[in-house]
C-alpha cells in the first residue's frame, strides 16, 4: 500500500507540473522598446546626418554615453519624429561606424539611425525600415583643382582620392575611376573632408547631403554630380543603384514590431519632407 501511494503521488505531481507548463504564456518577442525607451546608435560625427554639440540648441538630444554632449542632425530629427509618434523616450548612443550593426545584433541598440544605405549585404545582417532619405552619389573637389570642371568619372582619371571606410563609395565607386590612386579609407566623414581640404587627396566620394554640408562650411569646395548621365558611377541594375543610395534604419532581424512602427511614421513623409528636413539640418550644423 505504501508503495502504491508513492507511485500515485508521483503521478499527481507530474500532472500538476504538466498543467503548470501548459498555462505558461509564450515569451513575448523582443522589440527593444518594452521600457518605453528607443535606444538609437549613430556616430555623432557624420554631419549633416548626425553630430555632437555641447549644448541643447536647436533641439539637440543628450548623448547617453558622452557626459555633457548633445546629438543633433537629420538622424536625430527623424528619431524624434518616430518617438513622438509612438510615445517613446529617445536615447542617443554614440558608436563607431563599424560597431553599429553588431550593436543592433547584440540588442545593445534598438536601432541605428546613422545614414546607413540599404545594401543587400547590410540587409542580410539586419532588417531596415525606410528609406528615410534618398541620396545621390557625388564627388567633391576644390575650386582650384584640375578636376573642378569634370563632367564624368572618366575626367577624374589618375586622381588621388579616398572616401569613408565601410561605404559603397570606397568599395565600389572610386574603384571605377580609371587609374585612380586610391588611398586608405578615412575613419569618419570629417576626416575624409579634411584630407581634401589639406591637399592630401584631389577629390573624395560621398553622398549629396554630406557634400552639401561640407560645401556649406567651405566655399572653396565644389560638388561634382554626374547622376543621370552616362558618366556616372555604374551599378549592375537600377535596383542595385537604389539599394546603395536609399538610406534606412537598422533593427534586429525579425523585429517586425519595431520595423512596422518606424515604417508607419516614415510612410507618412514625402521626398519633399525629407529634403526640407535635411536642408534644416545643414543650416544648423556647427562649424567644423
Amino acid at each position: 500500500m505504501k508503495r502504491f501511494l508513492i507511485i500515485l503521488m508521483s503521478l499527481i505531481m507530474c500532472f500538476a507540473f504538466a498543467a503548470c507548463g501548459n498555462n505558461d504564456e509564450p515569451e513575448a518577442p523582443f522589440t527593444g522598446v518594452e521600457d518605453g525607451v528607443l535606444t538609437v546608435g549613430m556616430e555623432c560625427a557624420y554631419a549633416p546626418y548626425n553630430w555632437i554639440q555641447m549644448d541643447d540648441a536647436n533641439g539637440a538630444v543628450p548623448v547617453a554615453n558622452v557626459p555633457g554632449a548633445y546629438a543633433n542632425g537629420y538622424d536625430v530629427m527623424i528619431a524624434k519624429k518616430i518617438c513622438e509618434a509612438n510615445g517613446w523616450e529617445l536615447q542617443i548612443v554614440s558608436s563607431a561606424w563599424d560597431s553599429l550593426t553588431p550593436a543592433v545584433q547584440s540588442k545593445t541598440m534598438d536601432a541605428n539611425i546613422a545614414g546607413q544605405s540599404m545594401t543587400a549585404d547590410r540587409m542580410a545582417e539586419v532588417d531596415m525600415a525606410g528609406p528615410y532619405y534618398y541620396a545621390t552619389i557625388v564627388c567633391v573637389t576644390t575650386a582650384d583643382s584640375p578636376y573642378a570642371n569634370a563632367t564624368s568619372i572618366a575626367d577624374l582619371a589618375g586622381g588621388t582620392c579616398t572616401s569613408q571606410s565601410g561605404t559603397i563609395w570606397y568599395d565600389s565607386c572610386l574603384t571605377q575611376i580609371p587609374g585612380a590612386n586610391l588611398l586608405a579609407p578615412a575613419e569618419t566623414a570629417p576626416a575624409m573632408t579634411m584630407q581634401l581640404q589639406t591637399g592630401v587627396v584631389d577629390f573624395i566620394c560621398t553622398d549629396m547631403p554630406t557634400a552639401m554640408a561640407a560645401v556649406a562650411q567651405d566655399d572653396n569646395l565644389v560638388i561634382l554630380d554626374f547622376s543621370g548621365t552616362d558618366g556616372d558611377f555604374q551599378f549592375a541594375s537600377e535596383e542595385e543603384r537604389a539599394e546603395n543610395v536609399n538610406i534606412g534604419i537598422s533593427v534586429l532581424k525579425g523585429n517586425t514590431t519595431l520595423l512596422d512602427a518606424m515604417n508607419g511614421v516614415l510612410s507618412q513623409m514625402t521626398v519633399d519632407d525629407f529634403n526640407a528636413l535635411m536642408d534644416q539640418a545643414i543650416a544648423i550644423q556647427p562649424e567644423l
